[in-house]
């Protein structure tokens, strides 16, 4: 038997940062018998987020942008858990327990906090239990079920107010997310409409809501500019100084982002729009545990200095959403996305081994390597290394880039026949009944009424 190992390195979460962190600590330890690398994840398996609108408009199988775990780790032991309490001063953290596991006290030497992050709903409550999200693979999936719903309902309606309605989907957030998800939902929506025979081309809307005067931030201002001609083409109407005011759950009041100053009388314009369906993607926030952490903390994500070290705990890193990074360039927090995720992972994976080994640790430089948006059919936008592409060549380059980062072979085949199959084949309009989780008070509240009656 050998003995206990010496050094222990614990990674919180299974995402696009912790999975980079550990397959790199593994490629510098895995020969190391006194090194013990743990990972620490709610689900077992490895999403591939840029994917998830694909998921939702039924071009790619569920189950081909998940990868289990454990597959991709090597010497690493893996706990599937929640994270229930952080403590710094004490090197250890606990994980929940459950009525099928006990909850377990795990203590690290070095810890990596790659926790992610949460949908912001900026203090809207009521919009948390009405919207829909596009941030976990139950959210595609459910989305997806709810826009074949939608169909199966107006065709039978015969109401034409409620008709249309029903056939209104509004996106809140004119960022990759939801453009990338208006996209995908107009195809399913217009691909799906043939064996709907009372429902016209017309009938179906789909609106993005943009709060700045732009769509998808921080791309080239021309491939915007692209891209929103080529959404207004497709039928999906774009509003940007547009923000939501508030969603009832059957109609949805809009305001300017920037009231007008020269007219007052235009101070307060407030439409509504008729909408049974809300997708909100306008915004990531890190998740509680950490902004209720003794970490300082600032919009809710660690501060880190230049080797991604947390503030006053050396040997805590933080990496992805959950940390606050400024780039030099734009004096501006990082956006929060996969590739300066996994840019981050890889330097504090370079600076636990640098710590060990008592080598020089390295400083994080922010390197964007390039951005790309799919905006629908057979259309995308790419800014890569200075070169600005759109139409078929960037839809092309997305696919060829995406495909090449999926981890597993198998992944990979699935994906690019699920992709070969779309291009022959109508879309499957079965619609999977995966009930959405409903909050505990409806069931009270029908409990009372039940009593009543």
């Amino acid at each position: 038997m050998s003995t206990m190992p010496e050094t222990k390195i614990l990674v919180l979460g299974g995402g696009f940062a912790g999975v980079e962190c550990v397959r790199k600590l593994e490629s510098y330890f895995l020969n190391q018998s006194d090194i013990q690398i743990s990972l620490v994840s709610e689900d077992n398996f490895f999403l591939f987020t840029p994917m998830l609108p694909q998921v939702a408009s039924g071009t790619i199988e569920t189950r081909h942008i998940v990868i289990p775990v454990r597959t991709l780790l090597k010497k690493t032991k893996f706990y599937e858990a929640e994270v229930k309490n952080i403590d710094p001063y004490g090197k250890t953290v606990t994980l929940s327990g459950t009525k099928e596991k006990r909850g377990i006290s795990l203590h690290y030497d070095y810890l990596v906090l790659a926790l992610g992050s949460q949908t912001n709903f900026f203090g809207m409550d009521q919009l948390a239990k009405l919207a829909y999200s596009m941030k976990t693979l139950n959210d595609a999936v459910v989305l997806r079920n709810r826009a074949i719903d939608m169909l199966e309902q107006a065709d039978n309606e015969t109401n034409p107010i409620l008709k249309k309605s029903l056939l209104t989907f509004v996106i809140v957030g004119g960022g990759f997310a939801g453009i990338e998800t208006a996209g995908e939902l107009m195809d399913l929506l217009h691909d799906a409409r043939k064996y709907y025979p009372n429902i016209e081309k017309t009938d179906i809307r789909v609106i993005v809501l943009e709060a700045l005067a732009a769509i998808l931030p921080g791309f080239n201002e021309k491939l915007a500019k692209f891209a929103l001609e080529k959404l207004h083409e497709r039928g999906i109407e774009v509003k940007v100084s547009t923000k939501l005011s508030s969603f009832s759950g059957d109609e949805v009041l809009i305001e300017d982002a920037q009231p007008s100053t020269k007219d007052p009388s235009n101070q307060f314009s407030v439409n509504a729009i008729q909408t049974r369906t809300l997708v909100w993607t306008a915004g990531v926030t890190p998740v509680d545990i950490i902004k209720k952490s003794v970490f300082k903390t600032n919009r809710g994500g660690i501060v880190v200095d230049e080797f991604l070290q947390a503030v006053d705990f050396p040997e805590v890193f933080a990496v992805g959403d959950c940390s606050y990074i400024v780039d030099p360039k734009t004096t501006r927090s990082l956006p929060p996305t996969a590739q300066n995720a996994e840019s981050e992972a890889k330097i504090v994976a370079k600076n636990i081994h640098a710590l060990i080994t008592n080598k020089e640790k390295e400083k994080f430089a922010y390197k964007p390597k390039g951005q790309m948006a799919v905006i629908g059919k057979r259309s995308a936008i790419a800014s890569m290394f200075g070169i600005h592409l759109h139409g078929i060549f960037a839809w092309i380059l997305w696919r060829i880039i995406y495909l090449s980062k999926i981890p597993r072979l198998d992944k990979k085949v699935r994906i690019f026949l699920d992709w070969t199959i779309d291009m022959f084949f109508d879309r499957d309009i079965a619609r999977l009944k995966v009930m959405r989780e409903k909050p505990v008070e409806e069931f009270k509240e029908l409990d009372e009424v039940d009593d009543v009656w």
